[in-house]
């Protein structure tokens, strides 16, 4: 009998239960500990920052669903995890062993890299449902009394299509109010083009994102390393190819929302041969820690090296269809482990991504992720807006019943399908 232990209720995280219930022998045994008493789907936290959704519409209790499943659940916070002895310590004071750990945390937002960064200070963020929300809150006093926006992403930031998400779905929000006249709106971005993505593009990205920008008059300022932000004015130097300063750029605004690098939660950071300097996860292709054989990670807490050093740095996402894949393959692999043979289920590490303009949208499927590719397709539309909304309604009601269906697979089986996609 395996006590395995889940750490962190995610995308990632919550998933990997469901499917690990159903992998695993009925002798053995999980919980999950997350600081957060319910799941929360992130996708839609840039419709919550323009008060489109509340935090009650993309949430869900994980006790009761949990329970359910005959799945333990703890909500405390991890505050070191002592990897040589199988123990987590606990925000509390409690102290919980495991045979087996899946890390699924997510990553820590590293707002403190860059002075006056982050909600606490002069910039707004989507990140959490919290942020988001309160973001949302602090909108409807913005539209009453409109300025100019800056939206985009800062240096070593990974996760870029939440920004993309939000800027086009308050240029939508600001045109249904009709006050965009009075906006002048600037994306920055540490990425070398517009669409680059951590993935060096899908497609035409590029062409497809700078067109939607020159038609919604959006200015955009990329290879940028944001300096500072002070109240109202963003401080930020734009570099050439090689990386030598190109221009100095002062951008004023009245809103803002840049998305943070990330890094490893404090309570793994520093472990040897556990986690890079950065604190992500070491894994090799089978989701396993190479030096702790007992402990798997999933999702955007683990270290994928960029394929191609950019200009200013940037790092690689870590999207739905991807995690999803990294979740089932850990399902199967750990089961075998357990009995004490080798894992040999590779995720596949594809990309797949729903990305809401707030009345259209824009959809691409990079497989494998980075390149070179088998698949590199991109498409455009109102179909988009409403295939994210489908998505979203099924995805919560997924989580409530405690599911394991590979939602990801299946429905990009079927598209690719209809769309001719080889």
């Amino acid at each position: 009998m395996a006590h395995v232990v889940i750490l962190g209720a995610g995308l990632g995280g919550a998933i990997q239960a469901y499917e690990l219930k159903d992998t695993l022998s009925k002798s053995d045994t999980i919980t999950v500990i997350s600081n957060k008493p319910y799941f929360q789907f992130t996708p839609s936290n840039p419709w919550a920052g323009v008060g489109w959704r509340s935090k009650k519409d993309v949430t869900v209790e994980l006790a009761p669903v949990m329970k359910k499943r005959g799945i333990e659940f703890i909500c405390d916070g991890a505050t070191k995890l002592l990897a040589d002895e199988n123990k987590i310590e606990l925000e509390s004071g409690k102290v919980v062993d495991y045979d087996y750990l899946v890390i699924a945390t997510g990553p820590d937002l590293a707002f403190d890299e860059i002075e006056g960064f982050g909600p606490e200070k002069f910039t707004k963020s989507v990140c959490h449902i919290e942020h988001a929300v309160e973001s949302g809150d602090t909108w409807e006093e913005f539209c009453a009394n409109p300025g100019p926006i800056v939206i985009g992403a800062v240096q070593g930031a990974s996760c870029f299509g939440p920004a993309y998400e939000y800027l086009f779905t308050i240029e939508t929000d600001l045109r249904r109010r009709k006050i965009r006249d009075k906006v002048a709106m600037t994306f920055v971005s540490s990425e070398p083009y517009v669409g680059h993505l951590g993935l060096g593009g899908v497609g035409d990205t590029k062409g497809m994102l700078e067109s939607a920008m020159r038609d919604r008059d959006i200015k955009w300022i990329v290879n940028s390393k944001v300096d500072k932000f002070e109240e109202g004015m963003l401080h930020s130097t734009e570099v050439n190819e090689d990386g030598s300063e190109k221009a100095k750029h002062e951008i004023p605004f009245k809103y803002s929302m840049m998305l943070p690098a990330f890094r490893g939660i404090p309570a793994v950071m520093g472990i040897e041969g556990l986690v890079n300097p950065r604190g992500f996860i070491v894994v090799d292709e089978y989701q396993r820690n190479p030096k702790y054989q007992n402990i798997f990670a999933i999702g955007v807490c683990i270290a994928i090296a960029p394929p191609v050093m950019t200009p200013v740095p940037t790092g690689v996402p870590k999207t739905g269809f991807m995690i999803e894949s990294m979740v089932t393959a850990t399902a199967h692999n750990l089961p075998r482990v357990i009995e004490g043979k080798e894992p040999n289920d590779l995720p596949s590490w594809n990309a797949f991504c729903l990305a809401d303009f707030g009345d259209r949208g824009m959809a691409f499927l990079a497989m494998p992720q980075n390149p070179p590719r088998n698949v590199n397709w991109n498409s455009s539309g109102r179909w988009v807006h409403w295939a994210k909304l489908g998505f979203e309604k099924y995805f919560i009601r997924k989580i409530k019943k405690g599911v394991s269906e590979p939602w990801y697979e299946k429905t990009i089986m079927k598209m690719m399908k209809i769309n001719k996609i080889r």
